[in-house]
C-alpha cells in the first residue's frame, strides 16, 4: 500500500546529549572530523547505511539506544565538549572581525548552486562546489555572509549507466525534513513566505528553508508550497532542468524572490542589513532589479537607485565562452515584467540592462551576465587567465577602450582546506607536529615530513582509494545488470602500488573527457606497461541535454569494459561530494586537458594538490598562474596563443591529436619513470610491478610532492580567495555604498544627476588637435615632450573630464606598446566649450615612440575609469 501523506518524525533527544542535535543540524559537520567521528562511533553500521548524515543518523537510533548513549559518561562527555567546541566556533571573534568598522557588517552572496556536502544535493558542478567552499571558508574567518539560493526538490540526477554505457538519469525526490534545515517561520509559526506576480493573474509564492553553514545562514527558497498552481510548484523541481520559461522562473525568484527573502529573514532574525550583494554568476541577476524597486517605490528615480545599487555589488563571472551565458528572448522578459514584477521600474530600462546592443550582439535577446556587469560596480574572474579571457569577452561593453582597460578584475579560486584534505594527511600532521593539519601554522613544515613517511601516507591513500573503487565498480556493473557471477573480476581492479591518475568533472565537449583515447593502442600500452603501468580513475556527469557529452561518456566507458584493460582503468558514475574525498587524496596524478583558454578556473587540480597530488595539466584556469615546473607538469598547447587569443594554426582534430601525444609522452617518459624511478624494480614481472621498494624511494617525486604542499597548499586555499574577496571587492564595495546612502543618498542623487549630464552631453565631446612641442627632429633618451591638447567639452566642464596622455613604444601598425598614462592639466578657457589641456611626459626608451590623447569622464564616485564605458579618443 502507498501512504497518502507522509512527515517526518523529528527524534527528541535526553537532556544530556542534546547538543547532538545542534551539531548534527549545523553543517559545520560536513568538514569538522571530531564531530564526523562522533557520528560514526554513535553506530558505525547505521552511520554507514545514512550515507554519512547525522540528520538521517538520529533518525533512525532507537529511544532505547539514545538512553544508553545517555548514559555513557565518556559519550556523554564527547558531546558535552563538542557542543561547547561549536558554540565558540559560532560567537567567537575570528580573523573578520580584527578588521574594523570600515569592514561591511553583512555580505548577501547569491548563487544558483550549492555544493555543502553530499547529503544536501543541491549541486551540478564545479559552480556549486565553488560556492559551498565560499560559504564554508567564509564561516572559518568569520566574514558575516547571508547565501541565497533554490531548494531544488530533486537536485540536480543521479547517474548510472546502461549495459552499453550511456548515461542514465533518475531524479530522485528530497525531504526538506529529512535534510539538515529549518523552515523560517513567522512569529506565530506560520511559514514565512514571499511571492512574485506572475502573467495571467499567477502568483508565485516560496517558503524559506534555512541551512547553517557553521556561521553562515543559508537560505534556500522552495516553489512546492500549497497555494501555488501545478506549473509554479514545479519552479523548484530541479536544478538546470528546464529551459526557456522555466529557466527564466527559476532565475527571477532566485533573484527578486531572494531579494525578497533575505528582507524577510533581517526582519525576523534582526540580523544587519546587507551592504553587499555579491552575484555568484549572472543567474542570480535579477537581485539588483528588486533593490532598484525597493528604492524606486520609496520615490528615487532610476538614475538614483540604478546608482546606489551599482555601488554596492559584485558579480563574478565563471564562463569563458558566449555559449555558456544564459539567454533569453527580450519579448520573453517584457513578457513576465508586464505582470507587475517590479512596477515602479520602467520595463524599457530592465530591458537594457540585458541588451546586446554591441558590436557582434543579438538585438533580440537578453544577456544575464551583460545585465549582471551593469548592475555591479565591480566584477571578477575566477583566475588570472580568466579575468584576461572575460575583459576580451565583454569589451563590447566598453567600446573605445583597450581591452585591458575593460574594468573586470580576477580573484583566483580557492578551496576550503578542511573540507578537502583526507584525515590520512590530518593524523600524520597530528602525528609528526602536534597540529591538526599541516596548513594550521606553516605549509612549509610539508618539506619536515620524512620520505619514508610520507610515501607510506600517499600508499595508504591510493589503498583507501582502490578498496572505494572495487566497491564503486561492483554496485555500477549491478545496476548495467550484471551478476555477482560476472564479477570476480572487479575484486582486483586497481592495485595499491601502480601510479595513480584521476580525471574527474563536468563533461561538456570542451573539458575533453576523451583525449585520453585519441590514440587507443598508446592508451593500452600504458595501462599495461611491465614496468612502469599506469591506471585511470575516471568519473564525471554530463547534463542530461548534451547528447555530445554523453557520448564521450559511453565512448569511455565501452574502452574501460574491456577485460584487456578494466583492471587498469575504471568509469565511476555518479561523480559526487562523497565519491571526491577519496578519489582527491588517492591519485598520484590529476589529469586535467581542456581547450585552452576555455577552462574558467577549476578546482578539482587544487583538492588533489592540498593533499599531495601533482598536478599533470594544460596551461589553463588556475594552473596557467601557478605552474611552476616543480609541482606538476604542463601538457602543451598545438595553437600557439598570445595572452588570451589564441592562433589557430590547426584544426580541431589535429590539435587533439598533437596535444593527446603530448599527453601520452608526458606519461611515458617523464610521470612514470619518476614515479617509478629511473631503474624499474628488479622483481617487476609480466603481471606488472608494485611500487619501488621502500630502500629505493622516488626522492625526486616526494621532493615535489612537498614542494607542491609547502607552496601550492596557501594558494589554493578558500581561505586565500575570500581574503581577496574581502579586501579586494567586498570592504570596497561597502564603502561605496555607504557613501551613496548617507545624509539621505545625497551623494547617490548627485552622482546619478551628474552621470545624466555627462551621458547627455558625451556626444559633443572631441579632441580637435594635439600639438607637441620641445622636442627636437632627433629626439633621444631623456628628452621630455610636452603636449597640447585642444579639446571640445561642449556642454561640459573641465572638472567633469581627465584628459589624459597614453604614450610609449608603437608597434609597426602604430598601436602603443606597454604604453604609460598621464593627465593633462586644464591650461586655457578658449571660450564656447573649448578648452587647451597640457602637461609634460619624458621619453625613456629607444625605437619607435609614439602617443595619443584621449577624454574620460571622472567623478569620485566612479569605481574605474572606464566604468561609464564613455571615452573620446583623439583621431
Amino acid at each position: 500500500m502507498k501512504a497518502i501523506r507522509r512527515f517526518t518524525v523529528r527524534t527528541v533527544l535526553p537532556p544530556s546529549i542534546e547538543p547532538l542535535g545542534r551539531l548534527a543540524w549545523n553543517l559545520r559537520w560536513s568538514w569538522h572530523q571530531p564531530t564526523l567521528r562522533l557520528f560514526e562511533s554513535l553506530d558505525p553500521e547505521a552511520w554507514r547505511t545514512s550515507g554519512g548524515d547525522p540528520v538521517k543518523l538520529l533518525g533512525t537510533v532507537s529511544r532505547d539506544k539514545l538512553e544508553r548513549i545517555a548514559q555513557d559518561e565518556h559519550l556523554v562527555s564527547v558531546i558535552q565538549d563538542l557542543g561547547e567546541d561549536l558554540d565558540k566556533y559560532l560567537h567567537e571573534p575570528r580573523w573578520y572581525q580584527g578588521l574594523g568598522e570600515d569592514a561591511p557588517q553583512s555580505i548577501a552572496y547569491f548563487s544558483p548552486e550549492y555544493g555543502i556536502s553530499a547529503v544536501l544535493p543541491q549541486y551540478s558542478g564545479g559552480l556549486g562546489i565553488l560556492a559551498g567552499d565560499h560559504l564554508k571558508a567564509a564561516s572559518d574567518l568569520g566574514v558575516p555572509l547571508i547565501a541565497v539560493g533554490l531548494l531544488y526538490k530533486a537536485g540536480y540526477f543521479k547517474q548510472a549507466l546502461s549495459r552499453d554505457g550511456w548515461q542514465l538519469e533518475t531524479y530522485p525526490v528530497l525531504d526538506p525534513n529529512g535534510l539538515p534545515l529549518t523552515l523560517l517561520r513567522e512569529e506565530d509559526g506560520s511559514p514565512a513566505k514571499i511571492a512574485l506576480p506572475l502573467p495571467d493573474n499567477r502568483q508565485l509564492t516560496a517558503q524559506i528553508w534555512r541551512a547553517d553553514v557553521g556561521r553562515v545562514p543559508l537560505l534556500l527558497l522552495d516553489s512546492d508550497v500549497i497555494g501555488n498552481d501545478d506549473a509554479a510548484r514545479g519552479i523548484t523541481d530541479r536544478l538546470y532542468g528546464g529551459g526557456g520559461d522555466h529557466r527564466l522562473q527559476q532565475e527571477l525568484l532566485l533573484g527578486m524572490g531572494g531579494a525578497k527573502a533575505l528582507r524577510v529573514f533581517q526582519r525576523l532574525t534582526h540580523a544587519p542589513a546587507a551592504e553587499v550583494f555579491h552575484s555568484n554568476e549572472g543567474h542570480a541577476g535579477f537581485q539588483g532589479v528588486e533593490r532598484i524597486r525597493e528604492l524606486m517605490d520609496e520615490g528615487m528615480t532610476w538614475e538614483e537607485a540604478l546608482t546606489v545599487a551599482r555601488a554596492s555589488t559584485v558579480f563574478t563571472t565563471h564562463t569563458p565562452v558566449p555559449a555558456g551565458i544564459d539567454r533569453f528572448e527580450q519579448a520573453q522578459i517584457r513578457h513576465f515584467f508586464s505582470a507587475g514584477l517590479a512596477q515602479s521600474v520602467p520595463t524599457d530600462r530592465i530591458l537594457a540592462l540585458g541588451a546586446e546592443n554591441y558590436e557582434g550582439g543579438d538585438p533580440s535577446k537578453f544577456n544575464m551576465a551583460v545585465m549582471g556587469l551593469r548592475l555591479a560596480q565591480r566584477a571578477n574572474g575566477v583566475a588570472k587567465l580568466h579575468g584576461e579571457v572575460s575583459r576580451e569577452m565583454f569589451s563590447g561593453l566598453w567600446p573605445g577602450f583597450d581591452v585591458s582597460e575593460v574594468p573586470i578584475t580576477s580573484v583566483t579560486n580557492g578551496v576550503h582546506v578542511p573540507t578537502w584534505i583526507d584525515p590520512e594527511v590530518t593524523a600524520l600532521a597530528s602525528e609528526k607536529f602536534g597540529v591538526s593539519t599541516v596548513h594550521d601554522r606553516d605549509w612549509g613544515r610539508a618539506y619536515e615530513i620524512d620520505d619514508k613517511d610520507l610515501w607510506d601516507l600517499r600508499r595508504k591513500l591510493r589503498s583507501n582509494l582502490v578498496q572505494d573503487v572495487r566497491q564503486r565498480v561492483k554496485n555500477a556493473w549491478r545496476k548495467r545488470g550484471a551478476s555477482d557471477a560476472e564479477l570476480a573480476w572487479s575484486e582486483h581492479v586497481l592495485d595499491p602500488g601502480v601510479l595513480t591518475i584521476g580525471f574527474a568533472r563536468r563533461v561538456p565537449t570542451y573539458k575533453r573527457l576523451t583525449l585520453m583515447l585519441r590514440d587507443p593502442a598508446r592508451l593500452k600500452a600504458l595501462l599495461l606497461h611491465p614496468t612502469r603501468p599506469i591506471q585511470v580513475v575516471v568519473a564525471g556527469k554530463s547534463h542530461p541535454a548534451d547528447e555530445q557529452g554523453k557520448k564521450m561518456i559511453q565512448d569511455l566507458v565501452r574502452f574501460t569494459d574491456d577485460p584487456a584493460v578494466r583492471h587498469r582503468i575504471v568509469f565511476l558514475p555518479n561523480y559526487d561530494i562523497a565519491m571526491a574525498r577519496t578519489l582527491f587524496p588517492g591519485c598520484d596524478v590529476w589529469l586535467n586537458n581542456p581547450l585552452r583558454p576555455l577552462e574558467a578556473s577549476g578546482t578539482s587540480g587544487m583538492k588533489s594538490a592540498i593533499n599531495g597530488g601533482l598536478n599533470l595539466s594544460i596551461l589553463d584556469g588556475w594552473w596557467d598562474e601557478m605552474y611552476d615546473g616543480n609541482n606538476g607538469w604542463a601538457i602543451p598547447s598545438a595553437n600557439p596563443s598570445k595572452g588570451t587569443r589564441t592562433r589557430e594554426v590547426y584544426s580541431a582534430d589535429q590539435r587533439d591529436d598533437i596535444e593527446a601525444a603530448a599527453l601520452y609522452d608526458l606519461l611515458e617518459n617523464s610521470v612514470a619513470p619518476m614515479f617509478y624511478g629511473a631503474e624499474p624494480p628488479a622483481d617487476a614481472g609480466a603481471a606488472g610491478p608494485s611500487e619501488p621498494p621502500a630502500d629505493s624511494l622516488p626522492h625526486e617525486w616526494l621532493e615535489m610532492v612537498k614542494h607542491t604542499l609547502a607552496d601550492l597548499g596557501p594558494n589554493v586555499s578558500a581561505a586565500r580567495m575570500l581574503k581577496d574577496y574581502v579586501n579586494r571587492l567586498y570592504r570596497p564595495a561597502s564603502s561605496s555604498g555607504r557613501a551613496m546612502t548617507a545624509e539621505g543618498y545625497s551623494a547617490a542623487k548627485e552622482l546619478a544627476l551628474w552621470i545624466t549630464r555627462v551621458r547627455d552631453g558625451w556626444s559633443t565631446v572631441q579632441v580637435e588637435h594635439v600639438d607637441s612641442v620641445g622636442v627636437s627632429e632627433n629626439p633621444q633618451i631623456g628628452d621630455s615632450l610636452t603636449v597640447q591638447a585642444y579639446v571640445s567639452l561642449g556642454s561640459l566642464r573641465p572638472e567633469d573630464v581627465s584628459v589624459e596622455v597614453a604614450y610609449g613604444m608603437v608597434t609597426e601598425n602604430d598601436r602603443l606598446s606597454g604604453h604609460r598614462l598621464q593627465e593633462l592639466s586644464p591650461e586655457e578657457d578658449l571660450g564656447s566649450g573649448r578648452h587647451m589641456f597640457k602637461g609634460t611626459i619624458r621619453i625613456e626608451q629607444a625605437g619607435p615612440f609614439g602617443y595619443t590623447v584621449r577624454v574620460l569622464p571622472t567623478h569620485s564616485g566612479l569605481a574605474s575609469k572606464a566604468e561609464l564605458g564613455l571615452v573620446a579618443n583623439a583621431s
